[in-house]
């Protein structure tokens, strides 16, 4: 049987958990939660590195298949290697011995699914952005590295990678799982490894970059689907359709719908639509003096601190002090 769960539903069945099964703490900054039982069993081991960076060990046996519903979201660089993994049907997805690299940038409404396994043990790894660009520095060497292509704005849609995993990554992620050492010691280890395996990821997919082709034109009835495809979205702020779903409302693909995005605007669906929100927010700030948080969800930013960050990204200053100057001029 799968079952379906928000994100946060998820989350929350760990919390619950805790009244049953108490979270252990190897270190102060090492927290080991159990699987809920409604799940499955196993252990969710989360180590903060320093902060912003994470490292988690999962380790589990799931009798109940999730899909999780995963809305739109800032997305951090994040990696994971699933080292082990018995299934219990067939899957056409990440399977052992594969791993799966993502880029930073925006991510859009999705759902995943989690499968019941006999046993899973995987690595992942989740790294903010400034982190990332303080460890590896700001310079121009980054932007004509393999690391450009996973450091999308936020307007962009995370860049994703899949392959199998080296011998090399395989020594690193040991060397993880048999950490012999403690305290800052052992945060330090782990930090030295994650570093390594980014490494070793950034390189595979390097090595996989395929070389630019010329792209085919595009018809003048897809020219007009694609601006069909573009006033749903603007309609939709709220609420905005998946690329597929999208694709089909307008009779395309959605290769061509994100291809004609790209020739006709100059951008992804998704980097038009946050535009649009985001000059819509500067309006309302303009028009009234209206609570930042119902600016923001008016125009479809559910986090406010997102919508915060993406305006002074946009604008080169905070909403707050937007409305403020607006209202004094």
């Amino acid at each position: 049987m799968t079952i379906t769960l928000t994100s946060k539903a998820f989350w929350d069945l760990f919390e619950e958990e805790t009244e049953h099964q108490p979270i252990s703490q190897p270190d102060t900054f090492d927290t080991i939660y159990s699987y809920p039982a409604v799940l499955g069993k196993g252990n969710w081991r989360e180590i903060e590195l320093r902060e912003g960076m994470s490292l988690v060990i999962s380790n589990y046996c799931l009798h109940t298949g999730c899909i999780l519903q995963l809305p739109e979201r800032p997305h951090p660089l994040e990696f994971i290697l699933l080292l082990e993994t018995t299934q219990r049907s067939n899957h056409s997805g990440i399977k052992s011995g594969r791993y799966e690299l993502f880029g930073s940038g925006f991510a859009p409404k999705e759902t995943t699914e989690i499968l019941a396994a006999k046993s899973t043990l995987a690595i992942n790894v989740h790294i903010d952005l400034d982190v990332f660009q303080s460890f590896w520095g700001h310079g121009s060497e980054l932007s004509s590295s393999p690391l450009k292509a996973l450091l999308r704005d936020a307007d962009q849609q995370y860049y994703t990678h899949f392959g199998m995993i080296t011998a090399a990554m395989q020594i690193a992620a040991q060397h993880i799982l048999q950490c012999p050492y403690r305290g800052l010691t052992k945060r330090m280890y782990l930090e030295s490894k994650v570093w390594e395996l980014m490494a070793l990821l950034v390189e595979e997919a390097a090595q996989d970059q395929p070389r630019p082709a010329s792209r085919p034109r595009l018809k003048p009835e897809d020219v007009e689907r694609i601006y069909q495809a573009r006033d749903i979205l603007l309609q939709q702020l709220g609420d905005p359709p998946s690329l597929l779903e999208l694709a089909r409302q307008v009779g395309l693909n959605d290769c061509t719908l994100k291809r004609g995005f790209r020739q006709v605007f100059g951008t992804t669906a998704f980097g038009l639509l946050h535009d649009y929100r985001l000059e819509q927010a500067r309006q309302l700030l303009e028009s009234r003096d209206c609570n930042i948080s119902e600016v923001a969800r008016s125009v479809g930013f559910a986090n406010r601190s997102y919508f915060a960050n993406a305006f002074r990204k946009k604008f080169g200053i905070n909403p707050k002090d937007y409305r403020s100057y607006k209202n004094s001029a």
